[in-house]
């Protein structure tokens, strides 16, 4: 999988979510705690776009019926069964890099 820069540091403060789009599939990267986090950016519900979400302490809430995900983990609040995906995410410099599946 490559390495894929999706955003600086700057665009994306602490406590905030953003959505990427690489390869036609959407990702979530949030900032928790100065922890960059990145997931799957598609509610396994009904396919909401997570990264237009909101979050709640590490969660990341979607913004169709507020189905909440980990961010560390991927897994939901509520069901810890159902996951979603979480890639790796490196620092260089000010850029935030992510692990992405080829596209």
């Amino acid at each position: 999988m490559p390495w894929i820069s999706v955003a600086t540091v700057d665009e994306l403060p602490e406590g905030r979510l953003l959505e990427v789009v690489y390869g036609g599939q959407l990702y979530a990267v949030c900032n928790f705690d100065g922890e960059i986090r990145a997931t799957s950016g598609v509610c396994p519900h009904h396919g909401g776009p997570l990264g237009q979400g909101a979050m709640d302490g590490p969660l990341i809430t979607c913004p169709w019926h507020m189905w909440q995900f980990d961010s560390a983990t991927g897994a939901c609040a509520f069901n810890p069964e159902l996951c979603i995906a979480v890639y790796p995410v490196r620092l260089e410099e000010k850029e935030i890099l992510v692990e992405l599946p080829h596209a």
